[in-house]
């Protein structure tokens, strides 16, 4: 279902006048309103009249998340504090959070991206969604929440954790449809066997995963144990929360609401553009945004864009799923290691589970990654020997997709610690 064919398929030629008349309004509004951006347009020597069409956006500078932190708390703020109705940080474990502030016109286009998320994975007001995002100052459930709202759903405000009552609300309320982080989902779906909960009886048909990046042999594993389709939403704090970006019911790349946020990809190292299908950082300008409006925000998220048609009907641009980010990866010896890559690989083998460690230590001056990888009960009660070889195996594999030697290591079943939020998949021994 294609929740609003006005903007979901628009003609090339009516998106980009969309495109280019928002971006002039944007840019005066900033270049008056907020003084971090005049300064920063006055660095480069950009004036609000240079921007005469949505290629121009070339011309603008970009935004970090250090500049968020450095403007804590309302440094972007370009609408007056009185219209402001909503505010939602990021969780500031690794600085100041940044903040992203909504006028009442931001939250109903949040809820209109967050129906169109849901509405291309077949959500209906028939559906009964279990929402078991945070709410609070993290934008996730609430994101959510306004979505299932605007499109006449029925939401159960769960929000995370508490993975028995999670299970029993799911069977006691017939949910058909599932929203948390894809590492949280195999979490219930393990909290499920344990309780004797037969998935393929509740009546789920689809769920909404975001948050975190991963793969598609995680998506397999997902669908498999808890008989949905598994559909991945992109979203940031600084931006909006999710609904920036959805994947249909084709599963092919995730459409982007560009009437609400132009992308770009840009070369991490130089910044320049780069072209349909080329690998990069994901940029995006918030063209319709009135409370704390963001140019050119560099994700650090890598991805490419794909303008073609998608069979799904709509024209939207569209994004392939997270390739990793410029932050999380791992250098190794000179080798760019995404922790995905080695997601992917684990996730094909018989005999573990989707739970997973990397470790980076020094020795030396030589950098090392260790894998430890949960064994599932069956391969746990096997012989030392076999456990051996089967490591053995698994470092080929990663060799064969890395090109850097590694170190596995097989743990105990349930040994490496459960998030009901993120999945921590790192710990960087070099950085202590």
């Amino acid at each position: 279902m294609i929740w609003n064919p006005k903007y979901e398929t628009m003609s090339e030629n009516e998106l980009r006048k969309h495109q280019t008349e928002n971006l002039i309004e944007l840019v005066k509004k900033l270049y008056e309103k907020v003084p971090f951006y005049k300064n920063k347009m006055d660095d480069l020597g950009v004036k609000p009249s240079d921007i005469k069409d949505i290629s121009d956006i070339a011309k603008l500078p970009f935004t970090t998340k250090n500049d968020m932190r450095d403007v804590y708390p309302l440094g972007l703020l370009a609408s007056d504090l009185q219209d402001i109705i909503e505010i939602h940080t990021s969780s500031g474990t690794t600085g100041k959070p940044v903040v992203d502030a909504y006028t009442q016109k931001d939250l109903d286009i949040w809820a209109e991206v967050m129906a169109r998320t849901l509405a291309m994975g077949g959500v209906t007001k028939d559906d009964v969604v279990q929402n078991a995002y945070g709410y609070g100052l993290f934008t996730g459930g609430l994101g959510v929440h306004y979505g299932v709202k605007r499109l006449g759903a029925c939401v159960l405000p769960i929000s995370g954790g508490n993975t028995k009552r999670q299970l029993q609300i799911m069977q006691d309320f017939k949910s058909t449809v599932l929203t948390c982080t894809p590492s949280y989902s195999l979490y219930l779906a393990e909290g499920g066997r344990e309780e004797g909960v037969d998935f393929k009886k509740l009546g789920l048909k689809a769920g909404f995963f975001g948050a975190e990046p991963w793969s598609d042999s995680m998506r397999d594993e997902i669908q498999a144990k808890l008989h949905l389709k598994a559909y991945d939403i992109y979203g940031l704090t600084e931006i909006i929360g999710p609904g920036v970006a959805s994947e249909c019911e084709y599963q092919d790349k995730l459409h982007i609401s560009e009437d609400h946020f132009y992308p770009e990809i840009i070369d991490p190292a130089t910044g320049k553009v780069l072209a349909d299908g080329q690998k990069g950082e994901l940029v995006i300008t918030t063209i319709t945004k009135e409370g704390t409006p963001i140019l050119r925000y560099r994700t650090r998220d890598i991805t490419f864009l794909d303008h073609t048609p998608c069979k799904c009907g709509r024209t939207t641009v569209r994004m392939h799923r997270l390739l990793g980010r410029t932050d999380d990866m791992l250098i190794i010896r000179g080798v760019n290691v995404f922790p995905s890559q080695i997601e992917e690989v684990l996730l094909k083998l018989e005999g573990v589970e989707p739970h997973y460690q990397l470790i980076v230590e020094r020795k030396g001056n030589l950098d090392f990654l260790e894998v430890n990888v949960e064994m599932n009960e069956k391969l746990f009660s096997d012989e030392i020997k076999n456990l051996e070889k089967f490591e053995s195996e698994i470092e080929k594999e990663l060799y064969s997709a890395l090109n850097i030697h590694t170190k596995v290591r097989l743990v105990e079943p349930k040994s490496i610690p459960r998030s009901e939020g993120k999945a921590k998949r790192i710990i960087d021994k070099r950085l202590i």
